[in-house]
């Protein structure tokens, strides 16, 4: 499968980028590593006049220590660094974990946070070549009007499949948004739309810029648990991220997020609630894992079964759990 044809924009400061989005709007995508974007344009799901590629807006890279507190990453950042980065490893454990975990070296080596964060939803129906969304007649998020997961239903299920969201959910991580107005921030949590066509609350001409992880979340335990056909490369088909902080052996604060069981990456709602006081347990565990379960609304987006998928949400909850509380 070849790219079609398009125009590449090469902009080399941030202003540049963002006069391009406004310039071309919905007739440009943005590639920053390109692992996810250049595929899905080999398979003509997207056929942009305009590709800007972020790669020269230097201002966009770097782990920096905040003066009051908590860390400021580039959404440039390559998954790698952050990987390897020993700040990340030693105060902010999950996101270490959950890093390591995606693709392969290989891809970590040009995919970028931003841009995992930013990943299209994926479905078994949409990832396709051309030929072969059509001998189906297409779905509801690309070219056609059915829903080939739920027949006669008016949204698209396909799921969320990016390793690195949950875990900063648990995190409380913020997002900088540059557009044509200005900067404005917000909480991961209310980046994400519950729809696999909307996807985020992001226009056509803003760029996510920086990722803000506070200082109150500043080494907490950490865990993350991934499903997966292959030991690498693949996407998760259900991962759930955990974050704690203890005290004297019990939880003082908590958070547990799933990821590739929905539209959108998850918070377990009410988990600070049952957690805070507790000593963690294999039996206190298991709850938490039927909490997580119930969260979780896989359908058939996937190879795997959604029975499979929901299963393997609860015994990696319960197994993040433990292990976060372990180390």
């Amino acid at each position: 499968m070849s790219l079609p044809t398009f125009q590449l924009l090469r902009p080399r400061t941030l202003d540049e980028a963002v006069a391009s989005l406004s310039k071309h709007s919905d007739e440009v995508k943005v590639i920053a590593g390109g692992t996810d974007l250049l595929p899905s344009m080999k398979q003509k799901l997207f056929t942009p006049p305009y590709v800007l590629d972020l790669r020269g807006v230097s201002e966009l890279r770097g782990i920096h220590e905040m003066p009051g507190g908590g860390l400021s990453i580039g959404a440039l950042t390559t998954l790698a660094s952050i990987e390897h980065s020993q700040t990340i490893q030693r105060d902010y454990a999950v996101l270490y974990q959950a890093t390591k975990t995606v693709a392969s070296p290989v891809l970590r080596n040009m995919g970028t946070l931003g841009g995992n964060i930013c990943l299209d939803t994926r479905c078994l129906w949409y990832n396709q070549s051309l030929l072969w969304r059509k001998s189906c007649g297409f779905c509801l998020k690309k070219d056609g009007d059915l829903c080939h997961v739920a027949p006669g239903g008016k949204t698209c299920w396909a799921a969320f499949s990016g390793d690195t969201p949950p875990a900063l959910l648990c995190l409380g991580a913020e997002l900088e948004i540059a557009g044509p107005d200005g900067v404005r921030r917000v909480p991961l949590s209310e980046f994400y739309v519950n729809d696999g066509i909307v996807r985020l609350h992001l226009s056509s001409q803003e760029l996510v810029t920086r990722i803000h992880l506070p200082e109150a979340s500043k080494g907490w335990r950490g865990s993350y648990q991934k499903l997966r056909v292959r030991g690498s490369i693949d996407y998760p088909l259900a991962g759930v991220a955990v974050a704690l902080k203890l005290r004297d052996g019990r939880v003082e604060d908590a958070r547990m997020a799933i990821t590739a069981a929905n539209p959108a990456p998850h918070l377990i709602k009410d988990l600070d609630a049952r957690l805070v006081g507790m000593e963690v347990n294999a039996e206190f565990a298991e709850q938490i894992g039927e909490l997580a379960s119930r969260t979780a609304k896989p359908l058939t987006t996937s190879a795997l079964t959604p029975e499979y998928r929901r299963e393997m949400v609860k015994v990696f909850a319960k197994r993040a759990l433990l292990d976060a509380a372990a180390n």
